[in-house]
């Protein structure tokens, strides 16, 4: 049965309405209602085609540059350049003079100014980008975006720098958020209006939010249901209440796939997307997310935040298609379960 999400919350780490940054694209079509399954973390993408150098036959004896000025649409400087780096051939032979004698019949070729390559991302792969949204695999420990005091590599950087090698007015925007620690998938806008678009009809837009949580202690039911309100603290902590007047309501489904002694692996869906939703819903279980100690968590755990965004399947705002993109659970969520594997 769908889930249902309120509107403006995204993740379970937090949905986010201030308008940031998005980006260009290049489509990768697939048949409607398909899966894209992540590939393992840091997977590469290939690269892009080298354009042929345009070509021009020389009619009558001239020289370079007033040869190029003459049939190229660029300043005087701006040829300059190209002979000085290289890009303009004679014959097949790289010429810089700008008084290079040319006769009939001599061939010219112009190197298009070679692309920029955008860096390697770190700690992310892209699963499907096309004009209107990115979605991505984001590894455990790699924010998100950063806070006004943290600067360091995030998703939302590598990304912006992403679509910025096509062009420098290139934008992403964020959708929603995944905790620093928690893995998985995520979906970024590549313009406003899309953002827009996803934020104002989320809670109908998204067919599907599947984490698999592993956490502390056997837990003894097969499948539940938590509900309660959820408020932040001065702290930046989440408080769960029974009372409707002390939070926003937080619904957290639940069902166990494995559980022994010291831990419990959990497929987890969330009906709303609050902040620390699933982190907060488990530690009220009396079950907190291994690793977690934020909410309780007393082990030593496996060593991460025992969360992961395995499934997200939303209808896509540009063209209606339904998709769905699911990452593989971390090898290391399974290692409590295997008996003859040290934990």
């Amino acid at each position: 049965m769908r889930k249902k999400q309120a509107p403006h919350l995204s993740t379970e780490d937090g949905y986010s309405t201030r308008p940031q940054a998005p980006s260009h694209a290049k489509s990768h079509k697939k048949s409607k209602g398909s899966t894209y399954s992540a590939p393992r973390p840091n997977s590469k993408k290939t690269g892009s085609s080298v354009d042929s150098p345009k070509a021009y036959v020389v009619e009558e004896s001239s020289e370079l540059l007033a040869y190029l000025l003459t049939h190229l649409s660029k300043s005087r400087n701006a040829i300059k350049s190209m002979l000085a780096r290289g890009q303009i051939l004679v014959n097949g032979k790289v010429v810089t003079a700008y008084n290079y004698a040319l006769k009939p019949g001599m061939t010219i070729s112009i190197i298009s100014e070679k692309k920029e390559e955008a860096p390697p991302l770190l700690g992310l792969s892209i699963l499907y980008e096309d004009n209107d949204i990115i979605v991505v695999h984001k590894d455990s420990g790699l924010l998100s975006v950063a806070s006004d005091k943290e600067q360091e590599v995030t998703a939302y950087r590598q990304l912006m720098t992403h679509v910025r090698v096509e062009h420098p007015s290139n934008r992403i925007f964020i959708v929603h958020r995944l905790d620093r620690d928690t893995s998985g998938v995520m979906l970024f806008a590549k313009r406003e209006e899309i953002q827009k678009a996803l934020q104002d009809t989320w809670r109908d837009t998204v067919e599907e939010r599947t984490y698999i949580a592993l956490v502390e202690g056997k837990v003894k039911q097969s499948q539940g249901t938590i509900t309660s309100y959820l408020k932040e603290s001065k702290t930046l902590k989440m408080y769960s209440s029974p009372y409707p007047n002390n939070g926003q309501k937080a619904i957290t489904h639940f069902k166990t796939l494995e559980a022994e002694s010291e831990y419990s692996l959990l497929e987890v869906q969330l009906e709303t997307g609050r902040k620390n939703q699933i982190r907060v819903h488990m530690e009220e279980l009396g079950h907190p997310v291994a690793g977690d100690k934020k909410y309780g968590a007393r082990s030593r755990g496996i060593g991460r935040l025992g969360l992961h965004a395995k499934v997200l399947a939303f209808t896509h705002p540009g063209t209606g298609e339904l998709m769905r993109f699911e990452s593989p659970v971390p090898k290391g969520f399974f290692r409590p379960f295997q008996k003859d594997q040290p934990k």
